[in-house]
């Protein structure tokens, strides 16, 4: 089977409600780390692992702040060139043009949580092949090393999903998801375990190759429940659960990267400390 992928999907819609009050005037995953918005960082990585199609799931607000950032600046663009700064007009140049950003609006006041933006840039768009998907508002920095989006492609080389591990301090696990692995494959996410119930140091980032029969897995389980607002979220692990459970495989890829989180204050700090130090 062809292991080249080629299409990725960010999700990017959400109030960011952690990161009040600039959330009110700024996109989360447009809070900046060093010179570059948070999202970027999975954007231009993306594109390095060969990625030609990236379809964003963003807010139903206008206006768009991540679309105007993906887009040229005319305006800009004719200053800098007015101004004989010419040389700058490459750095206000987001993206190269063999690379296409496609959006679509998710109501934040609809359904919620991680599998809704995911079924609904599959159905909108109808993806049928093997499709990275990365969060918008943390990313993995590694770079002199293999990035995130290379070792999930590489795990998935047989035709398999994939999800990335990251190693962490296993006293510090109880804050996140974590991954059971056998034979280097999941067999399950422990959700906020203690250290001493842990299945293993490595924890769930958000970062997958889904092949066309998990997504549409996902796409059933967001279409066929129907939790109000204050029940459970629409969690992405739980098809990834049920999938695994029926026979289904997702390779686990391991990362030499650090994780970096802009979702809290302490997390976006970090972030700039380690990309800007």
């Amino acid at each position: 089977m062809n292991s080249k992928v080629t299409k990725a999907i960010i999700p990017v819609a959400g109030w960011g409600t952690r990161r009040l009050p600039i959330t009110k005037v700024v996109e989360k995953s447009m809070l900046p780390v060093g010179n570059r918005p948070l999202v970027d960082y999975s954007v231009q990585e993306l594109i390095k692992a060969g990625v030609k199609d990236i379809y964003m799931v963003v807010s139903n607000t206008e206006p768009c702040q991540v679309r105007a950032f993906y887009q040229d600046n005319l305006a800009l663009n004719r200053y800098l060139v007015d101004r004989g700064k010419e040389d700058k007009l490459e750095k206000a140049k987001t993206l190269p043009e063999d690379v296409h950003i496609h959006y679509v609006a998710q109501d934040p006041s609809a359904k919620y949580g991680t599998a809704v933006p995911i079924a609904l840039a599959v159905t909108e768009f109808g993806i049928n092949e093997p499709v990275l998907v990365f969060m918008g508002d943390d990313f993995i920095w590694n770079p002199k090393g293999e990035s995130a989006a290379e070792a999930l492609i590489k795990a998935s080389s047989k035709g398999e999903c994939a999800i990335l591990g990251v190693e962490i301090d296993k006293k510090d696990v109880e804050k996140y998801g974590v991954l059971s692995v056998s034979d280097g494959k999941l067999t399950g996410v422990v959700e906020k375990p203690t250290p001493e119930e842990a299945p293993s140091n490595l924890i769930n980032v958000s970062k997958y190759v889904m092949t066309p029969d998990l997504l549409k897995k996902i796409v059933k389980y967001v279409e066929e429940n129907d939790f109000g607002p204050t029940e459970q979220e629409y969690m992405v692990t739980d098809p990834i659960d049920d999938y695994i459970k029926n026979g289904g495989v997702m390779k686990v890829a391991k990362t030499t990267g650090e994780y970096l989180d802009g979702g809290s204050v302490e997390g976006w700090l970090h972030a700039n400390n380690v990309v800007c130090g």
